[in-house]
């Protein structure tokens, strides 16, 4: 199913959702004791034709009215200190927390004026090569190549095919191939292959970091906020499963050293980059134990639940994704009913 396609499919399911209110009825059975909310960027809408990193973007709007539906339903929105206490009673009233991954310079400048309004609070999950200036946001850079490049060789080397990247559909087309393609195999080769796409095409990692992410005198400015927690996100955002378990050992580890020795604080809670079932696993969920951690937390779907007082290193999260930025969709997300197909009806999911 090609990435249209998918969108449309999805949009329809929460239309569907909605119109069978099936987000109230069968709300019971599926909502958790909460639920734990994904975000990336928070910024202002563009018309560019070409944005496939759209899914990690939504609006400040959109921002305020997911907070305002989330305490409509009867969530309460607390930090990420209070998740593992609320797990282990068991009961009580609903819960939600806000996590915003990877700290971008837009969660400070377009999320904390929403945030601080509705006094919410938040955890920012901080990369720390990219607080210091350096690091690879591989897929932005891979966005950034095809804007600017009119064909992008797709394939192993010796046989790879030349993918037209002129139109938006076609850049759509290429992006997602190159995506597929390289998510599928080894990371050093995905990072190679980027960064050497990237110097063909003129596009400057560090810049793209600079600009895009906040710097450790930013964050310590943001830092003594009460309402923020901040969080650790790895060293270099690696897809950690991929990775030896020593080197993932220290990516872990040595987040947690570097944000608490930067900002003067106990690093309580981390989240997995990328944190699907090929990036994030049991090994992952047990080196953050050792680690430390309170809570990690991962991108598989799903709702929280009091089982999930055993696993607090493998905690789902929902995101609230910028290619449904609307009622519908976060209404169905919070009633918990879109996952009881995807989990087959498991409560836990850390196999």
């Amino acid at each position: 199913m090609g990435p249209g396609l998918k969108h449309r499919v999805i949009a329809a399911g929460f239309r569907g959702i909605a119109a069978s209110r099936a987000d109230r009825w069968l709300a019971p059975l599926a909502r958790g004791l909460g639920v734990i909310l994904t975000f990336h960027h928070v910024r202002p809408a563009t018309a560019d034709p070409f944005q496939p990193n759209a899914l990690l973007s939504v609006t400040p709007d959109h921002l305020d009215r997911t907070l305002r539906l989330v305490r409509g339903l009867g969530f309460e929105i607390v930090p990420m200190d209070e998740v593992p206490a609320r797990l282990r009673a068991g009961s009580g009233r609903r819960f939600a927390a806000l996590t915003f991954d990877d700290g971008y310079r837009d969660n400070a400048i377009h999320a904390l004026p929403v945030l601080r309004r509705h006094g919410a609070p938040w955890t920012m999950f901080v990369t720390a090569d990219y607080a210091s200036g350096g690091g690879r946001l591989w897929w932005l850079e891979l966005e950034e190549v095809v804007r600017r490049m009119d064909a992008l060789p797709i394939g192993p080397p010796g046989a790879a095919r030349l993918m037209p990247a002129r139109t938006p559909d076609e850049k759509n087309a290429a992006y997602a191939a190159a995506y597929s393609l390289l998510r599928a195999g080894p990371e050093p080769i995905l990072r190679e292959t980027i960064a050497g796409w990237c110097e063909a095409a003129g596009v400057s990692s560090a810049a793209l970091v600079r600009d895009l992410c906040l710097g450790w005198d930013e964050i310590a400015d943001l830092a003594p906020d009460p309402l923020l927690t901040i969080g650790a996100h790895t060293l270099s955002h690696p897809m950690l499963a991929k990775q030896e378990e020593g080197q993932a050992r220290l990516e872990i580890e040595g987040s947690k050293t570097a944000l608490a020795d930067r900002l003067g604080r106990p690093v309580r809670h981390l989240a997995f980059p990328v944190g699907d079932p090929g990036s994030a696993g049991s090994r992952e969920f047990r080196l953050a134990a050792e680690a430390g951690f309170d809570t990690a937390v991962t991108t598989r779907p799903g709702h929280l639940f009091a089982a999930h007082a055993r696993t607090p290193t493998a905690l789902p999260r929902v995101s609230v994704n910028g290619l449904y930025q609307t009622e519908d969709a976060v209404r169905a997300l919070l009633s918990g009913v879109p996952f009881l197909a995807w989990n087959r009806g498991r409560r836990v999911n850390v196999a």
